[in-house]
């Protein structure tokens, strides 16, 4: 995300934040990237669960995926973007609404 942050990815990664599961989410991806069945298996989840809360943590620009194709079947992976958020009454100030 840019310096200047919108109303729009604010809400979103308030939104992002705002569920615990979301949270151990981004604590598996913090230890390496992982297919969705194994985070799902690691979670102890279904896959659409997962990918309704991945769903949400990609909007917030947290998290980022991509398809591999391995042997004869692809698997979606997701890792850990590189994000820095301090959130403060500069940035509310700041906010671009």
């Amino acid at each position: 995300m840019s310096s200047k942050m919108t109303l729009l990815q604010l809400v979103n990664l308030g939104d992002a934040l705002s569920h615990p599961l979301r949270i151990k989410i981004l604590k598996k991806l913090l230890e390496k990237e992982r297919n969705v069945y194994e985070l799902a298996k690691d979670l102890q989840i279904s896959r659409q669960l997962l990918y309704l809360h991945l769903r949400k943590l990609e909007k917030a620009e947290l998290v980022e995926s991509d398809l591999r194709l391995e042997g004869s079947k692809a698997k979606k992976y997701y890792r850990l973007k590189n994000f820095n958020f301090k959130i403060d009454i500069n940035l509310i100030r700041d906010v671009e609404v």
